[in-house]
């Protein structure tokens, strides 16, 4: 069994039925969610668990991180899942997005919302896009990939996280906690995958973009969609980071609505 960071939070009354567990992205940890996910869905009577996958965080395995592949992030997924209350609703954001989305091949859960999620193809595309719409924001991200975060100019890091006019002492905040990313992962992923792994039709999913998103912009999450057979949501105004953006509290209203009817009209 992995020693896994997980934080929680559990609402002060009864709380719903079904627990969600957040996935974090390359590069960060749980962190990512406590920040304002976490307190502001316990507040509304959900369960909420989110874990930094090994190598991340406060979970073992810093050493060995480049060992890693994408296989061990979900094997960590499910192993935060089993030791919820009951099986949860997964959340998983980037790099995190697609480790839901294998997870959930792996195991049937009751429903998942893919943030500004990599898609199931893999991120050839992507990556070749941003090369041509921010060529400066690219090297940067080579360089975190390569060299770590001492070698990277926070102010176009920054740039790949937040939407113009995030003010620049919130986005200073979090830059210092992001960390290496296992490169054996990033190969796992980084280029095309022909044939993905896509979730069952019958578990219910949510695909959710940043109108502002540099890394997965409007065409790379309508195409995981589509892969998936859903209409997708977009987040106006707001970069990748949509759990940090400025107004972030607008997106997790709109998971909330969503799980909940979800949910409900499952329990029918």
């Amino acid at each position: 069994m992995s020693q896994l960071e997980i934080i929680s939070h559990r609402p002060a009354g009864p709380a719903k039925p079904t627990p969600l567990l957040f996935v974090h992205g390359a590069f960060s940890a749980a962190w990512i969610w406590d920040a304002k996910f976490l307190p502001w869905f316990a507040e509304r009577g959900w369960e909420v668990h989110a874990v930094s996958l090994r190598g991340h965080g406060g979970s073992e395995g810093a050493d060995r991180l480049h060992s890693f592949g994408i296989a061990d992030y979900v094997d960590d997924v499910l192993e935060a899942a089993g030791r919820c209350s009951a099986p949860p609703a997964l959340i998983g954001h980037s790099m995190g997005g697609l480790v839901v989305q294998r997870a959930l091949r792996r195991r049937p859960f009751p429903a998942a919302v893919l943030m500004a999620s990599s898609p199931p193809h893999g991120l050839w595309s992507s990556t070749l896009g941003l090369m041509w719409r921010a060529p400066d924001v690219y090297q940067q991200m080579s360089l975190l990939t390569m060299f770590g975060t001492s070698a990277v100019n926070p102010d176009l890091i920054g740039r790949s996280m937040f939407a113009e006019g995030m003010p620049r002492e919130e986005a200073a905040k979090y830059e210092p906690l992001l960390q290496e990313e296992s490169r054996r992962v990033l190969m796992d992923i980084g280029g095309w995958i022909p044939f993905p792994a896509l979730p069952p039709r019958d578990i219910p999913v949510m695909v959710m973009g940043a109108e502002k998103d540099l890394l997965f912009p409007r065409a790379e999450v309508a195409a995981t969609a589509r892969a998936l057979e859903v209409d997708p949501v977009f987040m106006p105004g707001m970069g990748h980071a949509i759990m940090l953006e400025r107004a972030w509290d607008r997106a997790a209203e709109r998971i909330d609505g969503w799980l909940s009817e979800t949910l409900a009209a499952k329990s029918i």
